[in-house]
């Protein structure tokens, strides 16, 4: 396993335990893709370059008629040397022009993963954990020189791309595409997966065939967005949960994106992922250099199942950092549901009472305990306590929960900035703005403008003396509106479309100071729910509230989705209050509970005014969860039916040793004369024998997984079942 280089034929032969990636530098100098897929034996592949006459596609020497860039499978491509296809950089030169060749130049292999400056991205604790190839390309005319960096993990099946640029010449030039990583398959039978949808309905899979032509998700709004995530997949089209071949790109980075899928005439398909090249545009001046973010790639043989716990591994473990990354997390209320922004302090102590009851663990203070915050049209940016609501401050508070054995957390969005506020009557230009035009707003509300260093400092100010002032444990941080007119006060005119890369940029240096600063936090991202649920953040913030549609049938799509490469410990889920404050929809409190049992877990709702059946049925939820959570935290995920396939839904958790099964089903609405179902489940040692905890059903793995397990008859809608498995 590692990277293996023969100097003989100039090929590269990445392997991890299940995997083979390899490509070749060819005698021209380009990077030639041969191999990424089911780990092989050989590395000489070159028997797969085509020597074959295309007619429209020009050759790059007259002595090799055969040869052209529009018909070989590549590395990182360009535009405008005979390749027609989308290319994976363009950059414009001082003369005008923007075509480039870079050719390879030199290599050379690592233990470990250096660090990407600046930008979030996968790591490893010990140097023996990876290894990394670094290629560097060189433009002999502009002397415009890129690395392309290669990580290869021993316990994951990932290759880890990225793409820095560095301008070695004498004049500056411009980036106008500088993605982190491309991708050639040779064929198109293939079908591609999305997570595309809305805010309240964030993350949905959609499933379609190839097409010739260019097919894309992307970001123009400044954030990962609610409408599409940064995540696609290509699978055959007979891969299924458990069987076929399944390849992911995950791209680490919050801001603006392109995931890009291109067909061409020869039926062969490219993808092309990272930085929206839209309203992009990087002046790289002499001895500069550009970093991209990273691309983590992920191959499975054994069906979307096996991509998505590959994902989960490394972006639990080499991804999320800090305290909390390895543990599990406490169980919360949230105030939001309950109160909105009508609350003093009686009013949430009251709700402590009953947490502290009911065995919840954290309480969290939602939006409106500071400035003059009494709806969302103002005060975002004055972080000072408002004393009406809370004549004790935020210590006060705390004080009086932490009497009662309960954590204290806060709801800030610090990104933003109220046009009614202190802030901004302060510092109208420190705003996301263009001369002379109008500022549109978004719930009332600006975007602090991030790209600037003093605003970054002012900010990282005012959170430390908030986070300083009280025995805060946990932190939402949320951010509810998307860029518009783009520009930033302090950047000359050259540089006006950096503006969104550059905010991204100061919010990471803003997230990796705070942290840092405040090791015993638990931060959680939030965006209008879902709307930056990201590999970027999750590097930040170990967890991201999935949606802010809270509605249990609702999230049996949300969440299923999500679980596609993201793990179930980065998921927030709360049961919340009926009707649903969504959708008004009345689901039963159990299976509210089983659904949000699947994620972080917690409460959002007015606990005062639950009925006593009600109280205990919490109580059991409590007591479940604090039973379960490092099962569903650590445990490897299996998707057993598809919310988006039918009437039913399920999925289960299967501890590393696989001595305990935790197994979720859920059904949406009744029918007559419903069928008796069996419910086969996965991942279990075939041959030990299981108890069910509560029927004491006992059974062995290969039964349970090949013949399956009874699904009861339920009466009414949206009904739910579950079932807990130990070896015996």
């Amino acid at each position: 396993m590692g990277i293996i280089y023969n100097a003989d034929n100039g090929i590269f032969h990445l392997q991890s335990k299940k995997t083979s990636y390899i490509f070749q530098v060819d005698h021209r100098g380009y990077l030639v893709h041969l191999h990424w897929g089911r780990k092989i034996t050989d590395s000489d592949l070159t028997q797969f370059l085509p020597i074959v006459e295309r007619p429209f596609s020009p050759m790059t020497d007259p002595d090799e008629p055969y040869f052209s860039l529009d018909v070989v499978a590549q590395e990182y491509p360009g535009y405008g040397t005979s390749d027609f296809r989308q290319p994976a950089y363009q950059i414009q030169f001082d003369n005008g022009t923007t075509a480039a060749e870079l050719l390879y130049q030199s290599h050379r292999i690592v233990p470990g993963k250096p660090r990407l400056e600046g930008l979030p991205a996968t790591y490893v604790e010990s140097d023996t954990e990876a290894n990394t190839l670094e290629i560097t390309l060189l433009d002999p005319v502009s002397n415009m020189e890129i690395c392309l960096s290669y990580t290869v993990y021993e316990s994951f099946d990932a290759i880890v791309r990225s793409t820095r640029f560095t301008n070695q010449g004498k004049q500056p030039v411009r980036l106008l595409r500088a993605l982190s990583a491309s991708v050639d398959f040779h064929h198109k039978s293939m079908e591609w997966i999305q997570l595309s949808g809305a805010w309240a309905k964030e993350r949905w899979m959609h499933r379609k065939s190839l097409a010739p032509g260019i097919q894309s998700v992307e970001s123009r709004r400044g954030a990962s967005s609610h409408q599409h995530n940064p995540f696609i997949a290509l699978v055959e089209p007979t891969t299924t949960e458990d069987h076929g071949d399944a390849y992911g790109f995950s791209l680490v980075y919050s801001g603006n994106f392109l995931a890009s899928i291109e067909v061409n005439q020869f039926q062969t398909t490219r993808i092309s992922m990272g930085i929206n090249p839209f309203d992009f545009n990087w002046l790289l001046e002499p001895c500069k250099t550009f970093q991209a973010p990273e691309v983590v790639m992920v191959y499975s043989s054994e069906g979307l199942g096996g991509m998505s716990r590959q994902y989960h591994k490394i972006y639990r473990t080499r991804l999320s950092r800090g305290k909390y990354r390895d543990q599990v997390r406490p169980i919360l209320v949230n105030n939001w549901e309950a109160t909105y922004f009508d609350f003093n302090q009686e009013k949430i102590v009251s709700l402590a009472d009953e947490a502290k009851n009911l065995g919840i663990e954290l309480f969290v203070l939602d939006d409106g305990w500071f400035g003059k915050r009494n709806n969302d049209r103002t005060s975002l940016g004055d972080w000072f306590v408002n004393l009406e609501k809370l004549p004790n401050g935020l210590s006060g508070l705390a004080k009086e929960l932490n009497e009662r054995d309960l954590q204290f957390g806060v709801w800030l969005e610090p990104e933003m900035i109220s046009v009614d506020s202190e802030l901004y009557r302060a510092h109208p230009d420190w705003c996301l703005h263009l001369p002379d035009r109008r500022r549109t707003e978004g719930r009332f509300q600006l975007i602090l403008d991030l790209s600037r260093q003093d605003v970054c400092d002012a900010l990282i100010e005012n959170l430390s003396g908030v986070l300083s002032t009280a025995p805060i444990n946990y932190v939402k941080w949320d951010m509810n509106r998307n860029m518009t007119e783009i520009g930033s006060a302090c950047l000359p005119p050259e540089r006006q479309r950096e503006t969104a890369h550059r905010y991204m940029l100061g919010l990471y240096r803003v997230l990796d100071t705070i942290t840092e600063r405040f090791p015993h936090i638990l931060f959680e991202s939030c965006s209008g729910g879902g709307g930056r649920f990201d590999p970027g953040m999750l590097y930040y913030m170990p967890q991201t509230w999935t949606s802010d549609n809270s509605d249990a049938i609702e999230r049996l799509k949300i969440q299923y989705g999500t679980s596609l490469v993201y793990p179930i410990s980065a998921m927030g889920s709360h049961v919340t209050a009926v009707p649903n404050h969504q959708v008004h929809r009345i689901t039963p409190l159990s299976t509210r509970g089983n659904v949000a049992l699947s994620g972080n877990f917690g409460y959002e709702l007015d606990l005062t005014k639950m009925t006593l059946d009600e109280k205990e049925l919490v109580k059991e939820q409590i007591s479940k969860c604090k039973e379960v959570r490092d099962l569903t935290f650590n445990g490897d995920f299996y998707r057993l039916s598809s919310p988006f396939e039918g009437n039913e839904t399920a999925w289960m958790f299967v501890s590393e040793e696989q001595d305990e099964a935790l197994v979720f089903w859920i059904k949406v609405l009744a029918e007559p004369a419903e069928p008796l179902r069996r419910l086969q489940l996965r991942g279990l040692d075939p041959s030990a024998v299981y108890v069910e905890q509560s029927l004491g059903l006992t059974m062995h793995g290969d039964t349970l997984m090949y013949a399956g397990v009874q699904v009861p008859v339920t009466a009414g809608d949206f009904q739910s079942v579950s079932w807990r498995f130990r070896r015996l």
